[in-house]
């Protein structure tokens, strides 16, 4: 005899599927995990921005995302970043766009000396600029933010106070600073940032050009005693994850993600610019280093020199059919806007 369903046990079979279905985002605890790889040591702001992120996409996704983390290379290396996110080696990189300046040509507009004052004010005129014309060198990936660094300065073992002072001398930079410090009469030296130190230690060098949180992130200001203050140019990094990654994600996990891109733009830039406040005055105080403010007249003649870089620029994007001056006016209106 065939024994008829027990409405109890099929009222409670429908209760437990509904609840199912309609459980909250992380009802499964760390249902969905994502390594995200870095390439600076753990201290740096890039890999600081990335813990934020880790730990507001969990929280935020109320525990279904779980991100493990990689700083310092120890998963992708600096170059090989893009090309390891789209293979799959990492679910999500960040990348600095400078280290690959003929790949992110419209991006890498944002690292001409155009005078972007602060990381806030760079990092969110970079994300208007890439939504805007959503260049082809980022088809390959989904891209979750991007930031730029504060403006460069030279950090040096000698006092730089006019152009004299500078040349001849061999300063670490990367990117496009080799021609900015070639226009000021000096020698670009590249080599990684982790290298620098020693470098410094045995004359290899006699300071370098970067944003000035390094002065206390790598204590430089022990080897480098005076901070000459250019605000010359800033540096454009991207956080990209690997695009069958980001659309086998649910919908409600890629709505929290993507809802946090501008918001995570302006929090790493306001975060920089803090860092770097604080990098100078304990550099300062505690290593009694030297700030050089150029008079007007002195930065102008500085400024000047560097004009052709972005003459150079607009003439070499627009030969291969990028709108390099609606960008640059565009970098120029977005600085404005966010100054």
């Amino acid at each position: 005899m065939k024994r008829k369903p027990d409405a109890r046990l099929t009222l409670c079979l429908v209760v437990c599927l509904m609840t199912f279905l309609l459980m909250p985002i992380g009802a499964v605890a760390g249902s969905i995990s994502l390594s995200y790889a870095n390439f600076p040591p753990a201290p740096t702001f890039p890999c600081v921005q990335m813990e934020r992120w880790k730990t507001e996409v969990e929280k935020r996704t109320n525990g279904a995302v779980s991100i493990k983390t990689y700083p310092g290379g120890t998963l992708l290396g600096a170059k090989e970043m893009m090309d390891g996110v789209i293979a799959g080696q990492a679910d999500i990189g960040n990348l600095c766009m400078a280290y690959q300046p003929g790949r992110f040509i419209v991006t890498n507009a944002t690292s001409l000396p155009l005078g972007i004052p602060n990381a806030r004010t760079g990092s969110l005129a970079l994300w208007d600029l890439y939504k805007k014309y959503q260049p082809e060198a980022f088809s390959q990936v989904k891209v979750l933010t991007m930031f730029t660094t504060a403006p460069a300065n030279i950090m040096s073992k000698t006092a730089v106070r006019s152009l004299d002072d500078i040349q001849g001398m061999d300063l670490r930079a990367s990117g496009g600073a080799a021609q900015i410090l070639k226009a000021w009469g000096a020698n670009q030296v590249g080599m990684p940032m982790s290298a620098t130190p020693e470098a410094l230690q045995k004359g290899v060098v006699q300071g370098l050009f970067s944003s000035l949180e390094v002065m206390k992130d790598l204590k430089f200001a022990e080897s480098c005693k005076y901070v000459t203050m250019t605000d010359t140019v800033i540096y454009p990094f991207a956080v990209v994850m690997n695009m069958d990654r980001w659309n086998a994600l649910p919908p409600e996990v890629q709505k929290v993600i993507e809802d946090m891109g501008t918001e995570q733009a302006e929090w790493t830039g306001t975060y920089m610019d803090q860092h770097v406040k604080d990098s100078m005055e304990w550099s300062v105080k505690e290593q009694k280093v030297d700030v050089i403010a150029l008079d007007a007249a002195t930065k102008k003649a500085w400024d000047q020199k560097l004009q052709f870089i972005t003459d150079k620029w607009v003439t070499d994007a627009k030969a291969k059919g990028f709108p390099a001056e609606d960008i640059v006016a565009d970098i120029q209106k977005l600085t404005k806007q966010y100054q």
